[in-house]
């Protein structure tokens, strides 16, 4: 689905990296520093050629990650549709479970990806990271996209599992910055689930995406709020669009000792996107914007490593290192009220469930969302 490209520099990095060039080798004791020629295309990672400027532009997101094939179904749709002009910004490895995590102390790689149709980047940070970055201007031409769509992601993100979903957060930082924002994920069930439910899940969202952005535009899409959608297993089996409210319903958090035999690494690890908002330490990172290269380790196993140190924080090989993994153990809902996102996703509703910043605001958000569900529904009649 996607591969990558040389690197070209975003115009937005264009004008401080030429300061920065300029201040050396005046410090140096050389003249002015040659002019730095900005890629001509923020369009070009791509292949997408030039927007048109009379399109609004769609920013892209996941916490699956690049090579997500719910990424890949749903940005092909959007740029089959034509509506808006298709902007990507995902992590380059899988983020989920990464709650609203962000990096810091730490560089940021960003590297073009090949996506058919659409301006496209891949992130060595989080999806928070991806959305920030997007709507900061560094990266990007613009700094406002109309709406920006995270997913689509494997596995529900209902209940409290709302708190430890990257694609949630995705979609959350867009709001924060005042941008109206959806997030997506397929409920996914072992030995029931395939690959091309992803693309069934797309066509069953896609009316609703196509009727956000027109709204959007319009001014009628409900205000301060996201809206997390989860698509049912089985997607174009749906028993269509439910307003519901966010549900108590979690995951099991499941800690199981690992021994230290089967731990991968001699070295010190930092745990992945599975430990709850933790981040891959990136190290070995190149100062200079310019020269930034792509050496993130990168780990599939949700690993902690628990070392104790001194008192000056240096290892005491007297003291005891234990290795953990930490997995989700699903539990099956209780609560039988179709009012609740799970409730409704496993009866096999698409859960439609608005999410406002404020509390004094989600019953306002939730009101206003199910009349503009309504208003779609009797617009399709």
């Amino acid at each position: 689905m996607a591969s990558v490209k040389d690197n070209q520099l975003p115009p937005g990095l264009v004008s401080n990296l030429q300061q920065v060039l300029a201040r050396r080798k005046e410090e140096d004791g050389g003249g002015p520093a040659e002019p730095i020629e900005p890629s001509t295309s923020d369009s070009a990672p791509g292949g997408a050629g030039a927007d048109d400027c009379s399109k609004p532009i769609v920013l892209v997101t996941n916490s699956d990650g690049i090579e997500s094939p719910g990424l890949a179904c749903l940005v092909e749709a959007l740029v089959r549709e034509g509506l808006c002009n298709v902007h990507v910004c995902v992590p380059q490895s899988d983020k989920s479970a990464s709650g609203h995590s962000v990096t810091l102390r730490e560089t940021v790689a960003v590297t073009s990806a090949e996506i058919n149709g659409a301006v496209a980047y891949e992130v060595s940070g989080t999806p928070v990271d991806c959305v920030s970055l997007a709507l900061s201007g560094a990266l990007f031409s613009w700094s406002k996209p109309l709406l920006v769509i995270s997913g689509i992601n494997r596995g529900s993100s209902c209940g409290n599992q709302m708190f430890y979903s990257g694609v949630i957060a995705g979609a959350r930082e867009a709001l924060i910055c005042g941008i109206p924002s959806l997030s997506i994920s397929l409920n996914w069930k072992k030995d029931e689930s395939q690959e091309s439910d992803f693309k069934d899940a797309v066509a069953v969202c896609l009316p609703l995406i196509n009727a956000t952005i027109r709204d959007i535009e319009k001014g009628t899409f409900p205000k301060s709020c996201s809206l997390n959608i989860g698509v049912p297993i089985s997607p174009l089996n749906n028993k269509g669009f439910k307003v519901t409210k966010q549900s108590l319903w979690r995951s099991t958090l499941n800690w199981q000792a690992v021994s230290a035999n089967r731990h991968p690494s001699s070295g010190h690890f930092m745990s992945n996107q599975q430990s709850l908002g933790l981040q891959l330490a990136q190290l070995s990172r190149d100062a200079s914007a310019a020269g930034a290269a792509r050496r993130l380790t990168t780990q599939r196993k949700s690993l902690v490593e628990i070392e104790s140190v001194g008192a000056a924080g240096k290892p005491d090989t007297n003291r005891v290192k234990k290795f953990f993994r930490l997995e989700f153990m699903h539990r099956e809902q209780g609560d039988a009220d179709e009012e609740l996102d799970i409730s409704a996703l496993e009866n096999g509703f698409v859960a439609v469930t608005p999410l406002s910043l404020s509390l004094k605001d989600q019953e306002d958000a939730t009101a206003a969302t199910s009349d503009w569900i309504l208003s779609l529904l009797r617009r399709e009649q």
